[in-house]
């Protein structure tokens, strides 16, 4: 097939979304599609995009995975790999995401938005938590406070410049799994250890110093399954399609709670879902032409 494969944008998560849209090219050439490259940010006419059987979003961030390039595509009837617009724009909005999460009964950290001008005086501010802003991803802007007694008020201040409003959750202490959903089926979890003083922020995310282990030292065979379950109902509530990547905390007590779904995950060398797809035996190549061939199937392309 003639596949475009769409990466870099204008977001903030560009330079992660290049690394993602370079590999996932290199392994649709390894499975012997045609592959095309594009960046969004060129303006692409619609004739461009058309003269393409399949699309394969390889984006981050506002314009990539907050359904606006999904609803154009849907308009134009193209095939895409990955979740329509209406999934797309719930999992980009935490705190909508929250709202459908809770309705369907699962569990997640407390959490509330505020401004600014609320975040010292709120309840959970009291207490270890996490603030970050409503929309985005690869925890940029992203602040998690082990200590009450050095909270980085200034930079705080920067970002609600940036961001109006933001979303403060509590701090669960325990062990951060994510699990992948491929097609129908959960993929291995993954133990997400970041380095020791350190968080699974920006720069940890991307430097290699993060423990990443498939077979999780630290949870159980029952809760991993049990965490594979709950990625399958997130995925399933927000409706999402081909794959995503749920992102659980597993407190000291053993409880699952949701932290978030991506319905665009990074597919870079260093990217979780292609490590948990290697777990479960499925090459690269294997991932990427499974995806697009999902894609084509819904048009009949």
């Amino acid at each position: 097939m003639k596949i475009l494969v769409l990466c870099g944008g204008t977001s903030e998560e560009r330079d992660v979304s290049l690394r993602s849209g370079a590999g996932v090219a290199a392994a649709l050439n390894e499975a012997d599609h045609e592959v095309g490259i594009a960046d969004p940010a060129d303006h692409l006419d619609d004739d461009f995009l058309r003269s393409y059987d399949v699309i394969f979003p390889a984006l981050h961030g506002p314009g990539g995975e907050d359904g606006s390039l999904q609803a154009r595509l849907e308009n134009l009837d193209i095939p895409f790999v990955g979740s329509d617009s209406q999934a797309s724009a719930l999992c980009f909005d935490k705190w909508h995401y929250r709202q459908v999460m809770s309705k369907g009964g699962i569990a997640m950290p407390r959490g509330d938005t505020l401004q600014h001008h609320e975040h010292s005086e709120h309840e959970l501010a009291q207490d270890l938590h996490v603030l970050k802003p409503i929309t985005g991803g690869s925890s940029i802007d992203t602040f998690i406070v082990r200590d009450l007694g050095t909270i980085p008020y200034q930079a705080i201040a920067q970002t609600f410049e940036r961001h109006p409003k933001m979303l403060i959750e509590e701090l669960i202490d325990g062990t951060e799994l994510t699990v992948g959903i491929l097609d129908k089926k959960p993929l291995p979890v993954i133990e997400i250890i970041p380095p020791v003083g350190g968080n699974f922020d920006y720069v940890n995310k991307y430097n290699g110093r993060t423990k990443e282990i498939v077979a999780p030292e630290h949870v159980s065979a029952e809760t991993q399954a049990a965490a594979q379950q709950l990625a399958w109902q997130a995925h399933q509530l927000t409706g999402c399609r081909d794959f995503s990547r749920t992102d659980i905390m597993c407190d000291r007590d053993g409880r699952l709670l949701l932290l978030e779904t991506n319905t665009l995950p990074g597919m870079t060398d260093q990217s979780l879902f292609p490590k948990a797809a290697a777990a479960a035996g499925i090459t690269m190549s294997e991932l990427v032409d499974q995806l697009v061939r999902l894609a084509a199937a819904r048009q009949g392309a």
